[in-house]
């Protein structure tokens, strides 16, 4: 009968320690999982943040090329006024008096 007691507790005893090691590896795997996604989530705002800039500068950059050609513009009108003018005063000084 003492055998029989030493073997069933030697059995309760690997079943409580098998449910132990069990229960501590499923916590070890769900906190490593956690830090693997929060270090994945991290690196994902970083790209994303980087893209939010590049897309800040680009939207920048295309406000300048715009007040650029709208400089432009006006400045071809104003030589086109200009040229206009200089042709009428050539015609006229072109007409026999």
């Amino acid at each position: 009968m003492e055998q029989t007691t030493i073997i069933m507790a030697l059995s309760a005893l690997g079943t409580i320690s098998a449910i132990l090691l069990g229960w501590i590896g499923q916590n070890r795997i769900v906190r490593q999982n956690t830090r693997n996604d929060a270090g994945n989530d991290a690196a994902l705002k970083t790209d994303v943040d980087y893209i939010k800039r590049g897309v800040d500068d680009m939207r920048l950059e295309q406000r300048v090329q715009g007040q650029r050609f709208e400089q432009l513009a006006e400045r071809v009108t104003r030589v086109e006024e200009s040229a206009k003018q200089a042709h009428l005063r050539l015609d006229r000084s072109e007409k026999p008096n």
